[in-house]
């Protein structure tokens, strides 16, 4: 199945105004349970930076100090890799104008698209810039690290998480978003074992094994969860799964998209909603945190 496409679509409808922009990232925020997820932790970065003037280390329970300054006017330098439409470069560089973040992708059109609408709102913290995140490296600059569905579309993994490594500074994190191999991209319930998602090199990982290549890459600690639980699973197919599928076979389905979603989103609502509030044994998704 092919997004991209169907991402081409969307941006030349929402591309019209930066009022319509600003719309699509809120509908993005809504439909896309990684959104939920991801933001829930960006959230607790922040809170832990606002509570103590210090980075917290979760997984290891140790707190780095930095300058105590009022959060807000504290400066963080952030990178977005692999940034895509902009919604989460959009989302961190709204939190404080001293948050400035790198917001870096492979491809030019993204990148001059993004580039130009935040030219339009006037949003100055933000920078975006062509790179290959298997060559990108900032040595001792980011205080977080996103990424968000970016390593399943990247074969030399192992070279990005030493990049990763390098660009972080002592007391920074590393947060990561990505399909698991439970399920990762529907792929268990695809014709032959195949990917829903085509653009993807591989399905998803495994929770212990992304941890060790971290690790390979000089983390010394990492923390993982699933995401995407059984009411994730349900969200994913009622928002974005069959909607995808049908958009693919005719694109007369954006006609009757709204009312699509008016009788099936409360439903996947709520499941999003819970998916975040529950513990997983097992999940299509995964969040992962590193520190230096």
């Amino acid at each position: 199945m092919q997004y991209d496409p169907i991402k081409k679509s969307l941006g030349t409808i929402f591309n019209k105004t930066p009022f319509l922009r600003v719309l699509f990232y809120k509908l993005l925020d809504l439909l896309l349970l990684r959104a939920w997820h991801v933001k829930k932790e960006i959230r607790q970065w922040a809170r832990n930076i606002r509570q103590t003037g210090t980075l917290t280390d979760n997984a290891a329970g140790s707190t780095h100090q930095t300058v105590d300054q009022p959060f807000r006017t504290t400066t963080r330098y952030i990178l977005d890799a692999g940034s895509g439409f902009g919604q989460y470069s959009y989302f961190l560089s709204g939190l404080s104008p001293f948050w400035f973040v790198d917001a870096v992708d492979v491809k030019d059109e993204q990148i001059a698209d993004c580039s130009a609408f935040f030219a339009r709102i006037k949003r100055k913290n933000v920078n975006f810039d062509i790179a290959d995140l298997t060559q990108f490296s900032m040595p001792d600059k980011f205080d977080l690290i996103l990424s968000v569905d970016v390593m399943e579309h990247i074969a030399d993994d192992e070279a990005v998480f030493r990049n990763f490594y390098d660009s972080l500074t002592q007391q920074g994190m590393l947060l990561i978003s990505t399909p698991s191999d439970q399920g990762g991209s529907d792929v268990h319930d695809h014709d032959e074992g195949e990917s829903f998602i085509d653009e993807h090199v591989r399905d998803g990982y495994n929770i212990l094994d992304i941890q060790e290549k971290l690790k390979r890459a000089g983390f010394l600690k990492t923390e993982a969860r699933f995401t995407y639980g059984i009411p994730g699973k349900i969200a994913w197919r009622i928002s974005m799964k069959y909607p995808i599928l049908l958009l693919n076979k005719t694109k007369l389905f954006f006609l009757i998209l709204p009312f699509y979603y008016l009788f099936s989103y409360p439903v996947a609502f709520f499941c999003n909603w819970l998916d975040t509030r529950m513990h997983h044994q097992t999940g299509t998704g995964l969040i992962v945190k590193a520190w230096k």
